[in-house]
């Protein structure tokens, strides 16, 4: 069987009740990683040896998008940012992802979303990526 991959078939969308959305296409994007936080398994190791092994509900993760520093996606994080660091503290979390890459036929959604930091400012002579990453409370793929 044959697969194709085309980072162009992936349509990820941002929103925030306050600031609207960001629907993303590949247009200035370098990469979209999603990162589960929790493991899903436990072992405790008894004195005999005996491992009784858990079964552990972590939902959080993280997204890391890879934006090029001239790009829309750049000027609308920076807009949601600077909107939430004055905002209160009720609309911090309330960032929403959903991500579809339809040749792969998989759906990633995130809800309780925030910005984990500002990203790191590249100036070399060419123009560079900027990561942004937010941190979800819930994180799952469909």
């Amino acid at each position: 069987m044959q697969s194709t991959y085309s980072f162009k078939d992936l349509v990820a969308t941002f929103a925030h009740p306050a600031m609207g959305q960001l629907t993303i296409t590949g247009e200035g994007v370098g990469s979209i990683t999603y990162t589960m936080t929790e493991d899903t398994s436990a072992h405790d190791l008894a004195a005999d040896g005996s491992v009784m092994t858990s079964k552990v509900e972590g939902p959080n993760g993280s997204i890391a998008i890879a934006v090029q520093q001239t790009s829309e996606a750049h000027a609308w994080f920076t807009r949601l940012n600077n909107y939430l660091r004055t905002a209160p503290a009720r609309e911090w979390a309330q960032i929403s992802h959903m991500a579809t890459a339809s040749d792969m036929r998989v759906t990633h959604v995130g809800e309780n979303i925030s910005i984990q930091k500002r990203p790191d400012k590249p100036y070399q002579a060419q123009g560079q990526q900027v990561t942004w990453t937010f941190l979800a409370g819930m994180l799952d793929e469909r």
